[in-house]
């Protein structure tokens, strides 16, 4: 922000005397909402970019996801130093040196510091920088992709870079008008950066709930993970309906770090309730974290130069250990296992109503779950490598996900999204009747101990003898599901 350049000294004493402090309130403590593990992101603005920068480098094995970055920088750009942090990290007056930041960041993970830089390879890094910020300038931004180059995939990364927006969180129907660089950095430019980005860290998504959302949000007390350490008070949490109440691990977290002079003192509930992400976290089962600085840090700031503690990057720097331990409460109690995604997702066998989903095993898998969009579809563990999905609508395009179980029944790491489409339906198709005896002679389906399955969808059939009688419907070479033409 502008004003991360104005007034670092005697800011703390000003902030001190501020009165439009959000009015007490009776907050709740941080629930534990068991929340998968393997599926933490982060996102940030300005500041909170460069602190999603530190969380996702220094906690690499907490933010599995990955992170998205909105004009921010490389990890540890300012070396303790504002002058470092007002310069050459927002308006590029001097050469960032990268390969130095590169070189620190594997010393820290060698002595443990952070964890170890291996973590990142499996991430994805979304970054966006508007051609009309002249804050944190794009040439700061274009060291950060080169300076994740050394530890993320070029495939798992997106710069996106080409919008005339100014220094704000980008929208697509709130906020000043696109170029703005003023309170409250939120722009509208016809764009949804916080679709984006999650769509970037999960992979495809439900549509957004664009009405009102269905689940809720909470005010909790971040005074017992914080302690000061220019955190407020309280923080904010959205929670969806599916996964109140510690209800599985199918739920994801996401943490969203607002910027300097946005926090709920600054600008109300407004980067909380309109940057966008909650209407894609309503339909994706995707928990929202919104820690809050106070006005007693410098300019509303994260932590990013070292005004509260030399280690600010570092596992051990305050606000991170406690942004760390926010995240554990959520999803500590999950029960996750360190199972690897399934590999090699992919659908076939579409019918008007039905798609096959099917998978790589995971060595060390018990079973497997199967998720539409943010949804677990099936009852109980698939025990082999392909599931049908039922129940769908003709001609429309959905996406599915795998988690392996452990033998506790925990889930691992969630795996890409594959995407298929169903077929129009209509009278399409051969039909066949017979008893399950005669459609396992003819080819159209298997028995196994006792059982009947159809070819191609393998759908229960009943008993395999000559007096259940089924009809099968043949949409595809070999592939027969339960019906009528």
């Amino acid at each position: 922000m502008q004003a991360m350049r104005r007034n670092w000294k005697g800011l703390a004493a000003a902030a001190a005397m501020t009165v439009a402090a959000h009015a007490a309130v009776a907050a709740v403590p941080l629930p534990a909402l068991k929340a998968n593990p393997a599926e933490v992101s982060v996102s940030g603005l300005s500041a909170g970019g460069f602190m999603a920068v530190q969380l996702h480098v220094a906690y690499s094995a907490t933010f599995k996801r990955g992170a998205g970055i909105v004009a921010g920088g490389p990890y540890y750009c300012a070396e303790g130093s504002v002058l470092n942090a007002t310069g050459r990290c927002m308006t590029h007056s001097t050469a960032i040196p990268v390969s130095t930041l590169v070189s620190t960041t594997n010393s820290w993970a060698a002595s443990g510091a952070i964890d170890a830089v291996s973590n990142m390879t499996g991430s994805r890094v979304y970054m966006f920088s508007g051609t009309s910020d002249n804050t944190v300038k794009q040439a700061v931004m274009n060291d950060l992709k080169t300076y994740y180059q050394s530890f993320v995939p070029a495939a798992n990364t997106v710069y996106k870079n080409n919008l005339g927006a100014g220094h704000a969180m980008v929208t697509d129907d709130y906020g000043a008008a696109c170029s703005t660089t003023a309170t409250p950095y939120i722009n509208n430019c016809g764009f949804d950066l916080a679709g984006e980005i999650l769509t970037h860290l999960y992979g495809p998504l439900n549509a957004r709930n664009n009405g009102t959302l269905g689940g809720t949000f909470t005010e909790f007390n971040q005074g017992e993970f914080a302690g000061g350490s220019g955190m407020a008070a309280t923080g904010w949490l959205y929670t969806p309906a599916a996964c109140a109440a510690g209800s599985g691990n199918s739920c994801r977290v996401h943490l969203v770090l607002h910027g300097c002079k946005q926090n709920y003192t600054d600008v109300g509930d407004q980067y909380v309730k309109k940057t966008g992400y909650n209407r894609w976290a309503d339909t994706n089962n995707i928990i929202l974290l919104y820690p809050q600085t106070s006005t007693a840090a410098t300019n509303s700031c994260w932590d990013w130069w070292g005004y509260g503690s030399v280690n600010y990057a570092k596992k051990s720097g305050p606000q991170m250990a406690a942004l760390k331990a926010m995240i554990d409460r959520v999803s500590g109690s999950g029960g996750g296992s360190s199972l690897p995604a399934p590999t090699g997702v992919g659908t076939s066998g579409a019918t008007s109503s039905s798609m096959v989903i099917g998978w790589a095993g995971v060595t060390g898998a018990s079973g497997y779950n199967v998720y539409r969009g943010g949804s677990k579809v099936n009852a109980a563990p698939v025990a082999g490598t392909n599931y049908t999905d039922t129940g769908l609508a003709a001609s429309t395009t959905y996406s599915w996900t795998v988690a392996a179980l452990d033998a506790s029944s925990a889930e691992g790491a969630m795996s890409t999204a594959a995407t298929g489409t169903t077929t129009s339906g209509g009278t399409g198709g051969t039909c066949y009747t017979a008893s399950n005896y005669a459609h396992t002679m003819a080819g159209r389906a298997y028995a196994l101990w006792g059982l009947t399955y159809a070819y191609g969808s393998a759908q229960a059939m009943g008993l395999w003898n000559i007096y259940v009688t089924t009809t099968l419907k043949q949409t595809g070479p070999n592939y027969y599901v339960i019906g009528t033409c």
